[in-house]
């Protein structure tokens, strides 16, 4: 058999940043899964024993508009589904599991382990084949029982459930390969459990029901023990890790019911509290340098801490203070609007779908829940009302205890990340005349792979009124589209400068960065009427002809002026390429060595100093793969990027002034 070339150099590459403990435990897992493969080791049926655990609430809100969850239970009744960029996608109810929604392709059932995920051709594009096997739609059906006492929801949970149990038997298929994907499904099967009414749900009466209801335990005892024997270790210990540490958390708590729960218990709960510490710094910014896995970072945690104290295993208050340290990071990039900079990966996960539309407020919504759990008047000023997931975790009473919340008169944001790497300038913030600068200063990403982190160093991010100005463009792919997924992560791709056409790091693979740029913050930015900041990376010292990449930028807060100079150290000669990335709703003109750029009231001018250079322009251009945001994973929507073309020699500087203007906030 032909082994893939392409393969073996990504293996090669991989193996380079794994220690001898990680290559050792590697191998150890390649010998579980011709062991499992040949039938040694696999989970065996044991009877559940006991009660099961409670609730994340002692009592399950009613007070919501039922309609809302109702008309989308009815939607997937009839087979559509929502994935990702696939709207009310006809799949049929209940679906083929082990068919990808996006391109047809169907994986055989053959033993899980042996699937190799990251092949197209084989799975098709796993996102979404994982996505509908995660069982969000089972918990609104649970939620659209819960509302309305109408039978057929409860019916279809059942029937959804059973169709998976029939299609998916352990441990075969594509849907018993990722313990990530495991713990999600755990979690919402537990959510649904509860929503159902637990152990006398209505679902388990009778014979049938309590031949189902044993099958259902069967599979939540396999998923258990697959997620322990199949942790994401060593250099793969992300967001992964927590999750999968997430996932046993709450199925062990929910269904406590097997002489090796206890273990799961213990071993789940300091596993969860260990790797949230670990993997968010002290100042509250996720190590992963990934904005959006921030937000799954915090729902694990939010959701694992709420079935903690419920069941009397709470975390502490390290838990719950480095969880309020994150929220104040998503409070400080947040712009009166909501928007937060798209740094680093995004892949639109959610935990849970705890309302048919939350994908729209994700970080508002956490705010919410932050603002009511521990008492944080001062985001309130960037919240508007309470919203239905906050309901749902904290119960009936959150709406109105968030109403009775008074609001700070203005939120006075943190401008200093230090360990994180982020720094903020501007004024005015939460007003309708708020500038908002946010500067990328950071590591890459987290391990030595830095999986989710975007090869970004310098970039800066502007909003001015709550519209945002010069953007992150996002992620857009993941496992496919190799172009797409190279340029959304690329150098080229962020408000920052690219030497000779290269990236700061240098990657290895779609997961992985094999030599990554290191930025230093020499000057950090403090209150005033002339903020500035200072920063350099050395990405580009692996040149033949080394050289220093220098970012200044001062913001002065009497005229609005925003000027960044961009100083590059080095002896030869080299091409710059000076990158500025504008939302899709900015209308944007060139006129010699200057930029236009209106969005509303807003109008900001951007020019090259002491330069004649025109820059080029591009708007939804294939050909270089140039004028893109990405809003939403496996979508693109066309935006203006400029680029300055610029030669280097020697020690050169380039300055760019960015004239801000508001002229009526409120057209």
């Amino acid at each position: 058999m032909q082994i893939n070339a392409e393969k073996l150099r990504w293996k090669a590459r991989r193996l380079k940043l794994m220690t001898g403990a990680e290559i050792g435990w590697r191998i150890g897992q390649s010998a579980r899964t011709r062991l499992e493969a040949a039938g040694f080791g696999l989970c065996k049926p044991r009877a559940p024993e006991g009660k099961t655990g409670a609730a994340w609430l002692a009592e399950l809100p009613r007070d919501f508009d039922s309609s809302r969850y109702t008309q989308s239970a009815d939607r997937i009744l009839m087979g559509r589904f929502d994935i990702f960029a696939l709207r009310s996608i006809e799949l049929g109810f209940p679906p083929n599991w082990h068919r990808d929604p996006k391109t047809g392709t169907e994986v055989p059932a053959v033993f899980g382990k042996s699937i190799d995920y990251r092949d197209e051709s084989a799975v098709g594009d796993v996102k979404y084949l994982w996505e509908v096997n995660r069982h969000l739609e089972l918990v609104t059906l649970a939620q659209a029982w819960h509302l309305t006492g109408t039978q057929r929801y409860a019916l279809a949970c059942r029937t959804l459930i059973e169709s998976w149990l029939d299609q998916c038997p352990y441990p075969l298929g594509p849907n018993w390969t990722s313990s990530l994907e495991h713990a999600y499904r755990l979690i919402n099967w537990s959510v649904a459990w509860h929503l159902l009414g637990g152990d006398n749900s209505i679902l388990f009466d009778g014979d049938q029901g309590a031949k189902f209801k044993a099958r259902w335990l069967q599979s939540v005892r396999q998923h258990c023990y697959f997620i322990e024997g199949w942790f994401s270790r060593y250099s793969s210990a992300n967001n992964h890790l927590l999750g999968e540490y997430s996932g046993l958390f709450i199925g062990a708590l929910t269904w406590p019911l097997w002489p090796e729960s206890p273990g799961w218990l213990a071993l789940a709960r300091r596993g969860v509290f260990e790797e949230a510490l670990l993997q968010t710094s002290e100042d509250g910014v996720n190590r992963e340098q990934a904005i959006y896995y921030q937000h799954e970072v915090m729902d694990m945690m939010l959701l694992c801490g709420l079935f903690a104290r419920a069941n009397g295993q709470d975390f502490g208050p390290d838990f719950w203070h480095r969880l309020e340290q994150m929220m104040d990071f998503l409070a400080a990039l947040m712009d009166r609007s909501g928007n937060l900079p798209a740094f680093g990966d995004s892949d639109d996960a959610l935990l849970v779908r705890w309302m048919p539309d939350q994908r729209q407020q994700v970080y508002r919504s956490l705010l919410t829940t932050g603002s009511i759990l521990f008492g944080r008047l001062d985001w309130k000023t960037l919240l508007s009302e309470s919203d239905d997931k906050t309901r749902w975790l904290l119960g009936d009473d959150a709406a109105s205890g968030f109403a009775r919340m008074p609001a700070a008169t203005a939120m006075q944001p943190k401008r200093i990340f230090e360990t994180g790497g982020l720094y903020l300038l501007g004024c005015d913030f939460g007003t309708d005349r708020e500038v908002k600068v946010v500067v990328d200063c950071g590591p890459i990403g987290y391990l030595s792979i830095a999986a989710h982190g975007h090869a970004d160093a310098l970039q800066m991010t502007l909003s001015v009124a709550g519209r945002q100005i010069l953007i992150d463009p996002g992620t857009f792919a993941y496992h496919t589209e190799q172009r797409w997924r190279d340029y959304f992560r690329s150098t080229m791709a962020h408000n920052t400068v690219c030497i000779d056409g290269l990236d700061q790091s240098v990657s290895g693979g779609n997961f992985l960065w094999m030599e990554k740029a290191k930025a230093t913050c020499l000057e950090p930015p403090a209150e005033g009427p002339l903020q500035r900041f200072v920063g350099e990376h050395d990405g580009y010292r692996r040149l033949h002809d080394p050289l220093t990449h220098r970012r200044t930028l001062e913001f002065s807060l009497a005229g609005k002026r925003l000027t960044v100079t961009d100083r590059f150290e080095c002896e030869g000669m080299h091409s710059a390429r000076i990158c500025w990335h504008f939302a899709e709703d900015c209308q944007v003109s060139v006129s010699e060595n200057a930029a236009l750029i209106v969005s509303g009231p807003v109008s900001v001018t951007m020019t090259l100093a002491e330069s004649d250079s025109h820059p080029s322009v591009f708007h939804g251009c294939d050909t270089i793969s140039a004028g893109w945001i990405s809003r939403g994973y496996d979508e693109k929507t066309p935006a203006t990027s400029l680029f300055w073309d610029l030669p280097v020699q020697g020690e050169t500087e380039y300055v760019t002034i960015i004239d801000i203007e508001v002229s009526d906030p409120h057209r």
